[in-house]
């Protein structure tokens, strides 16, 4: 349907002509999910961190697109068909992102819808960094060029102007340090003074050479994922099923990583809340998180501060929707997340540490 999101499901219990896509449903973690695999009535996730006990066999065939059938984790492991696919739900992700990640959010630019301005100066923008590793942060992400709905686009050697001293600073402090651009040019330079992650909102689509940049450093590489300009791409986004349809164009961008040469290990997507979406759009990816496990890379998400709904965005400014952002970081834990994008370090490293003590508890 035009411009909605709608998921349907279809009872058949047979899943003979299906592609190999599988979304986990029923998941389940600590003691609960050791029993249910121990029991043959799940089948473990992620290395085993988590389980499964029901999945949807998701149909990519023209004509019954984004349909979903209900299948147990019996039946899943008993037709050969979903062998490819579950392998890539069953299989541990690789260090450091085997484990729930912290990316604090440092905006040098103008500009930025939460907190445009405030880090502009280099003083300013180290201590704001230093303080969020303080804090609990694993990974300081440092933008030069806003990206959010309506904004502009900025010029090479402005971004680099903004980015490059802050970039040199952290990485002479040890901080891991990624770089939010879309620009090759960018990355490289970004690259050369010592980051060590590449955050492309725009999933290689915005400038391609970046691949390789990425590639030749050896770095990591975030793919979001989105559509058309930032300018323009909020205006009338439109899909049929917007949770399938991210996944496949972010299949397809992993596609061209790899092929560029990154190393499979070094590749993480990030399903773009807010990008080329609207509320419909939002919160079908929200309720469809582990679909993306499918993509068989760490996943990131990047909620934090984002009017989601409607509600949230006429209702209340960026930094007064602290609970929604939280909210859905608890979401993207239990859907095992590898990487939590966000402006709050102190509050979501609570929320992370909770987590983490919850099923250390459950396992023990």
């Amino acid at each position: 349907m035009a411009g909605a999101s709608c998921c349907s499901f279809r009872i058949r219990r047979t899943a003979t002509g299906f592609p190999p896509l599988l979304e986990p449903l029923a998941w389940h973690w600590g003691a609960e999910s050791a029993r249910l695999v121990a029991s043959g009535h799940a089948l473990p996730l992620l290395g085993g961190r988590f389980a499964c006990s029901l999945f949807a066999a998701v149909t990519v065939e023209e004509g019954e697109f984004g349909w979903r059938t209900p299948l147990t984790a019996r039946e899943v492991a008993a037709d050969p068909a979903f062998a490819s696919a579950l392998a890539r739900l069953m299989a541990a992700r690789p260090a450091p992102f085997d484990r729930p990640r912290i990316m604090a959010i440092l905006n040098v630019t103008p500009d930025s819808f939460s907190d445009g301005g405030r880090f502009a100066p280099l003083p300013a923008a180290i201590a704001a960094a230093r303080a969020f590793i303080e804090e609990g942060a694993d990974i300081v992400d440092v933008g030069g060029e806003s990206t959010r709905p309506g904004s502009q686009p900025v010029a090479i050697e402005e971004e680099l102007e903004r980015v490059l001293p802050v970039v040199e600073a952290l990485s002479r402090d040890g901080i891991f340090v990624s770089v939010d651009t879309r620009k090759a040019a960018v990355a490289r330079a970004a690259l050369a003074a010592g980051a060590r992650m590449i955050n492309d909102v725009s999933g290689l689509q915005y400038d391609p050479a970046l691949a390789e940049v990425v590639a030749e450093a050896g770095a990591f590489l975030v793919l979001g994922h989105s559509r058309g300009e930032p300018a323009t791409m909020n205006l009338a986004p439109t899909y049929r099923d917007c949770p399938l349809e991210c996944f496949l164009e972010l299949e397809r961008s992993l596609a061209r990583a790899r092929s560029a040469g990154i190393a499979a290990h070094h590749l993480l997507a990030d399903p773009g809340l807010g990008f080329a979406k609207k509320e419909p759009h939002n919160l079908a990816i929200l309720r469809h998180l582990g679909l993306f496990h499918g993509l068989g890379v760490p996943l990131v998400l990047g909620a934090s501060r984002k009017g989601l709904t409607a509600r949230l965005e006429r209702g209340y400014p960026p930094t007064a929707r602290l609970p929604a952002s939280l909210a859905a970081a608890l979401l993207a834990l239990e859907r095992g997340f590898a990487v939590l994008r966000v402006h709050d370090v102190t509050a979501t490293r609570q929320l992370v540490d909770l987590f983490a003590a919850l099923d250390s508890c459950a396992a023990s």
